[in-house]
């Protein structure tokens, strides 16, 4: 029984052996395979079919194509180009455009077949010009840009075209030498603000400036009469210039100034 007992176990014991030499046999195996795969893909990501040799921009300088052929030189780890289709760095190239360029509000990023790369750029809209602060009023020598957020994005030229023809003077969000991508305080009150602004021209009194300051508002028009009203107080300020408008010429040059700030009353200044 001893003998059949001890025969027993050295046959198990080179079964096990056997085993586990499959075993180690076919993780060896599995290890080659994985790198053989591995090599393939990379060898198959660093054919020219599958890089990018052609960027198109849209709705933008075209020049802006070189952002993205810079961030995609060189490689992964030393193995997979920056210009593969399926790896190219996406985000790296949109937040370099958005960086150097304050007037892009958004930048797309898509495929356009195995070897392009396409580029959509969308612009911010100037919604009016920034011409300085309260107390600075009437002596700005230069004019800047902003959107629908209050965001500063660019320095007004002769050819600039806004949404609203008027100039505003508000204080900025924090205190800067240099009013780019600095963004207007209030913001938020600036759609109803504007509204304002839009609806006196139906009264005949076109705004030239509209001036904020100490949660108030100064609208200047055309004939050099100022309009003065608390922020966020349009409409009641609206209503009450309407009740009275008959009494007063917003166009012709007579009132001096004409006060809403006080509820459901008018008070004006006519010029001798």
């Amino acid at each position: 029984m001893s003998a059949r007992a001890s025969s027993g176990l050295r046959s198990t014991e080179r079964l096990a052996a056997r085993r586990r030499t499959r075993r180690r046999r076919a993780f060896v195996v599995l290890i080659i395979l994985i790198l053989v795969l591995l090599g393939a893909a990379v060898y198959g990501l660093r054919q020219s079919a599958v890089r990018i040799s052609h960027v198109e921009v849209f709705g933008g300088d075209p020049t802006l194509a070189t952002y993205a052929s810079e961030t995609m030189q060189g490689s992964y780890f030393g193995l997979i180009p920056r210009d593969s289709i399926f790896f190219f760095p996406a985000q790296n190239i949109r937040a370099k455009i958005l960086a150097a360029n304050s007037d892009i509000a958004a930048v797309s990023i898509f495929r356009s077949g195995l070897s392009s790369l396409s580029i959509n750029i969308n612009l911010r809209a100037g919604i009016a010009r920034w011409c300085g602060l309260a107390s600075a009023f009437g002596t700005a020598s230069e004019c800047y840009v902003f959107d629908d957020s209050g965001l500063i994005f660019a320095i007004s030229a002769s050819t600039t075209q806004t949404i609203n023809p008027f100039s505003v003077y508000a204080p900025l969000t924090s205190s800067t030498s240099n009013p780019l991508g600095a963004s207007i305080a209030s913001a938020e009150e600036l759609p109803a603000t504007f509204d304002f602004a839009r609806r006196l021209a139906t009264l005949g009194a076109l705004v030239s400036s509209i001036v904020i300051h100490n949660g108030q508002v100064d609208d200047y028009v055309a004939s050099s009469t100022r309009i003065t009203y608390l922020l966020g107080e349009e409409q009641n300020a609206f209503t009450a210039l309407v009740s009275s408008n008959n009494n007063f010429n917003l166009s012709d040059g007579s009132v001096d100034y004409v006060d809403l700030r006080f509820d459901g009353k008018v008070y004006l200044k006519k010029r001798e």
